[in-house]
């Protein structure tokens, strides 16, 4: 089946072939993953709504997914055509399937934060706390669902084994890897910050060796530099641990261990919150590792002196 799908951005016509549909929720993820780089702006904006909110997409109808996502309904039944559906719901009757043993998605945890907390219309100041509140739980709730322990300990480990751990952050993933730098700092790790300071982070990245690795952290819409560095250091052997929003992140291609945790819409801004908490997460673990503790690793931090 071939589909010719054109990318109102671009204004260039995309195809998209499929001989045989997916039959289950991990065939389809894998084959969009498979055929994300080719995909116009519009399918792929599809594609990362799909895989970042499979709760949702189970329960919702196609008019209120589009709604949601600024995208025409009838884009969405061309992208399931384009993958060897009769339409949308054919697409849609995967993730029902997989949600009757999924944990609950971030809408529903949402929801129940805040009928617990008897949410209500409040635009105070107060209120946008609270709001932010309800979904920054939420998302911490995902963590445990979405992060998988082996992958955990694998970036442990090889954080410790490194030679020297080079991290870069850039733009709102910035406060990620400046905590990773300081913490691992602190541990006694050998720690280079490749940061934007003098326009030489991408220099500095060339002396990168395999016996080093890298941490590199970027969320929509990704910042070129750090997609580029991790790009070079994986030609180079360097061990990648990728922290993103995504599992169609540019960062996923070149990742040894790629932790995901998907974003969503908040009232001002998007939250660290998640991310944060999965940085701190990873530097326990190693704390746990160097300091032969694992029941109480203890993190030193930098106390004022006179």
């Amino acid at each position: 089946m071939t589909l010719v799908e054109l990318d109102a951005s671009s204004g260039k016509a995309e195809q998209m072939q499929s001989d045989r549909r997916p039959e289950n929720y991990e065939e389809l993820i894998r084959l969009i993953h498979e055929r994300y780089d080719s995909m116009s702006k519009t399918y792929q904006k599809i594609s990362v709504y799909l895989t970042q909110n499979p709760n949702d997409v189970a329960v919702k109808s196609v008019n209120a997914i589009g709604e949601h996502c600024g995208i025409h309904a009838s884009s969405f039944v061309r992208f399931a055509q384009a993958l060897g559906y009769k339409g949308f719901k054919d697409l849609q009757a995967l993730f029902q399937k997989r949600l009757s043993t999924a944990a609950p998605g971030f809408e529903a945890r949402r929801q129940a934060l805040d009928a617990a907390l008897e949410g209500r219309e409040d635009r105070s100041e107060y209120g946008f706390l609270r709001d932010l509140v309800v979904s920054d739980i939420a998302s911490l709730e995902g963590l445990l669902d979405n992060i998988a322990p082996d992958d955990l300990a694998r970036a442990a480990d090889c954080i410790v084994s490194a030679r020297t751990v080079y991290i870069i952050g850039q733009l709102r993933a910035a406060p990620v890897a400046d905590l990773l730098r300081y913490v691992l700092t602190m541990l006694g790790q050998s720690c280079v910050l490749l940061d934007a300071s003098g326009g030489l982070a991408t220099h500095i990245a060339r002396t990168i060796g395999p016996q080093d690795m890298l941490i590199a952290v970027s969320f929509r819409y990704y910042a070129t530099e750090v997609v580029n560095i991790a790009e070079s250091a994986s030609k180079a052997g360097v061990p990648i641990i990728a922290i993103s929003d995504s599992t169609l992140s540019p960062l996923a291609k070149t990742a040894a261990v790629l932790f995901a945790v998907p974003e969503h819409d908040y009232i001002f801004s998007r939250s660290l919150a998640a991310p944060m908490c999965l940085a701190q997460a990873l530097t326990v673990a190693v704390a746990a590792r160097v300091q032969k503790n694992t029941e109480s690793p203890r993190i030193p931090t930098v106390t004022a002196t006179r």
